[in-house]
């Protein structure tokens, strides 16, 4: 039987996790972001793909790029079925090894997606020698298998920027929209209208996702459902896992519960 989905994480490994979806059908994401960088390849199937305002169909063979806090989805197409690896990279230690965001987005190089494909094989095998060395490698060697894009980038507004900044560090408080519109000087119709042509969520949204992260984050860590629900902001458990369920396709318990080997199965 085909496993729908799996999360690894390695103690010895904390700043990267991988996820395994061998049933993409029953695995479907609300609009959304990452704290993390993330790349990934499609390894059965087709899906849609959503990122930046565009959505393109991706196939087996193609690799999928999110750079951090980026909005987007990546979906079954109806009736079709897809699978994936999945791997999410903390920016802190890509910053140190001196990696350049991308601007690319997707990518159909079959020499990239054979070099992810080596590079999970060689994550999960616990007994290999300098993981850390062969990850740091690939993000050496990824502007290589990367186009050069030099596109229109959207412009960036003071006030949305201010009204984003203010909701990342005040995601765990209950803020109102009026706290937002007074800490970044906007409109409540302004903020309202532009801020989803901006990030691709409204402030609400974008809130919610800011919780979702925080709370998996803190799951990562090992902690506790309940207390992480409490903290971050989220009337109860069963509200976090409403929420964690449509930003993550995954249940807080099946996130936390992440195994450190995957077998081939």
């Amino acid at each position: 039987m085909i496993e729908v989905s799996r999360f690894w994480r390695d103690p010895a490994l904390p700043f990267v996790e991988a996820r395994c979806v061998g049933d993409g059908r029953k695995v479907c994401y609300a609009a959304h972001s990452h704290e993390s960088f993330s790349i990934g390849v499609i390894t059965g199937g087709r899906s849609t793909y959503q990122s930046g305002g565009k959505q393109i169909e991706v196939a087996a063979g193609a690799t999928v790029l999110m750079n951090p806090g980026v909005v987007h989805t990546c979906n079954p197409i109806t009736g079709l079925g897809w699978s994936y690896l999945m791997l999410f990279v903390d920016w802190p230690w890509l910053q140190a090894l001196g990696f350049a965001l991308p601007a690319q987005t997707w990518s159909t190089s079959p020499v990239l997606y054979n070099r992810l494909l080596q590079l999970f094989a060689d994550l999960f095998d616990s007994e290999l020698d300098d993981r850390e060395g062969r990850l740091a490698n690939l993000f050496n060697e990824l502007p290589g298998y990367l186009k050069a894009i030099a596109g229109p980038r959207q412009s960036e507004h003071p006030g949305l920027q201010a009204a984003a900044a203010f909701i990342r560090a005040h995601r765990l408080d209950p803020l109102t929209l009026a706290d937002i519109c007074a800490a970044s000087g906007l409109s409540r119709s302004y903020l309202i209208r532009a801020f989803g042509q901006q990030f691709g969520l409204t402030p609400h949204g974008y809130l919610l996702d800011q919780r979702v992260q925080h709370a998996r984050a803190e799951l990562r860590r090992g902690r506790t459902i309940a207390e992480v629900a409490l903290e971050a902001g989220f009337a109860d458990q069963a509200h976090l896992q409403r929420a964690f369920k449509k930003h993550l396709a995954a249940t807080p318990g099946h996130y936390r519960n992440a195994v450190q080997t995957i077998s081939d199965s």
